[in-house]
């Protein structure tokens, strides 16, 4: 599925998204549009450039990261999960059906995962990056889950709408609900929705 063209600008500033941006755990029952979807998604890994460069850094452009897209309430899909492609800006269907309840569960019983209209997942192929850079690349996998991260943060405020990472979750059993492959470790969550 074709994600709608990313903007590259906007009406609030990098600065007033820094002092905005706020940890929202609490969302109202309304969903996403698929803009809104598709700029988030451009912002944590979307691809910058020709070359395939992405919007965060990444040691040695080695990409471990792989995104997915839990959808509860996003206009225009189904609940499910989606694994999002950078280089042509375009969603995979994984997994169809509700599946935040029960991250939910999986996660101290978050009700911001629960609640989420969607959340963005980071998973690490540590492979990618330990290849080259050995025991010190499991460092710069985690780095590059925190630059993606933040730029999701930072677009969700830029956008008016909450959000908030989640890092304590059960992650054999976040992997095995999600259905990831083997090499691939959840590391990072976004919940994001509309504020309140």
């Amino acid at each position: 599925m074709q994600l709608p063209e990313p903007h590259v600008d906007s009406t609030v500033s990098l600065e007033q998204a820094i002092a905005l941006r706020r940890s929202v755990r609490v969302y109202s029952n309304q969903s996403l549009t698929l803009d809104e979807l598709s700029q988030l998604l451009w912002a944590a890994q979307g691809a910058s450039t020709t070359e395939g460069f992405r919007n965060a850094p990444s040691a040695g452009a080695t990409y471990p990261l792989e995104t997915y897209v839990v959808a509860g309430k996003v206009e225009g899909l189904q609940h499910g999960l989606y694994h999002y492609e950078p280089a042509t800006h375009e969603l995979t269907p994984r997994m169809d059906g509700e599946l935040r309840a029960e991250m939910s569960d999986n996660s101290l019983g978050q009700p911001c995962v629960r609640d989420a209209a969607a959340l963005l997942v980071f998973a690490a192929v540590y492979e990618r990056t330990t290849e080259r850079y050995g025991d010190r690349g499991m460092m710069y996998v985690h780095m590059d889950a925190g630059h993606a991260a933040q730029n999701v943060l930072l677009q969700a405020t830029a956008l008016g709408l909450g959000s908030v990472p989640v890092g304590a979750f059960k992650t054999r059993t976040i992997r095995g609900q999600l259905g990831l492959e083997e090499n691939e470790v959840p590391l990072y969550f976004v919940s994001v929705g509309r504020m309140r």
